[in-house]
């Protein structure tokens, strides 16, 4: 059961390049086939970085932990820490609230490097994660230009096209068939896009990929729309 419990990479690549093969069967000749080649292209890409990621920066580890040992040396060598004589009497109470002052701001400084070289990693990775995202992000917007002149309006016995009027399809079934595919690449991406969030555990990682998976369902729910269409077009034509 633990394997229904994450997403296997493998298993979107497979589903993928099945997508791809269907497309291709039924539109050998179009666009679309292109994008879905592209989209299996990319799903190597991404689930080849995403399981990087997933694995911790080693370097980036033991650069962090010398630096840390090397800052608390040197606090131990120096003695930032306030020195025992300040409170033996021999110096005034200006001087001592100065150095209790001044430790007290180096600690805190020091604390906030010592937090930022910890955290130094996460931000590399969510660096890493913006980039790869950014370009699923634009494959989507390409998977929806594919989508948009495809109206289901050119079903109806009055439309009449113009001479700049698009390529259409004008036989239902593959026209249903077209939009399918179009909402079906878009769960695949957003299914892609959370191999990040399964691989980096960040709160601003699974936002972005939030964001990309609620793109991909703004855009499916309008292409169901267009499909809703083509469906009542045919029962219409159906009924009569």
């Amino acid at each position: 059961m633990a394997g229904y419990r994450t997403l296997d990479p493998a298993q979107i690549i497979l589903t993928a390049e099945a997508l791809e093969r269907r497309v291709a069967e039924r539109f050998p000749d179009a666009g679309l086939r292109k994008v879905a080649a592209e989209l299996v292209s990319l799903s190597h890409d991404l689930a080849q970085s995403a399981a990087v990621l997933k694995q911790p920066i080693l370097w980036l580890r033991v650069a962090v932990g010398l630096a840390v040992a090397a800052g608390a040396a040197t606090f131990l060598f120096v003695g930032t820490v306030l020195p025992f004589e300040t409170f033996s009497g021999n110096t005034d109470v200006v001087e001592s609230v100065q150095g209790i002052e001044a430790s007290l701001n180096t600690v805190i400084l020091a604390g906030l490097g010592f937090l930022a070289l910890i955290r130094a990693e996460e931000r590399l990775k969510r660096k890493q994660v913006f980039r790869e995202l950014h370009g699923l992000r634009s494959l989507i917007h390409v998977i929806d230009m594919h989508q948009l002149t495809k109206d289901p309006a050119v079903l109806s016995a009055d439309f009449k096209p113009t001479p700049n009027s698009p390529a259409r399809i004008t036989n239902p079934a593959d026209l249903a068939r077209h939009l399918d595919y179009c909402s079906e690449m878009l769960a695949i991406s957003g299914k892609i896009a959370a191999l990040f969030a399964q691989s980096v555990n960040d709160e601003v990682v699974v936002e972005a990929v939030n964001d990309i998976e609620e793109l991909g369902s703004n855009l499916s729910r309008k292409i169901w729309q267009k499909i809703t269409m083509v469906e009542a077009t045919v029962a219409h034509r159906t009924a009569r």
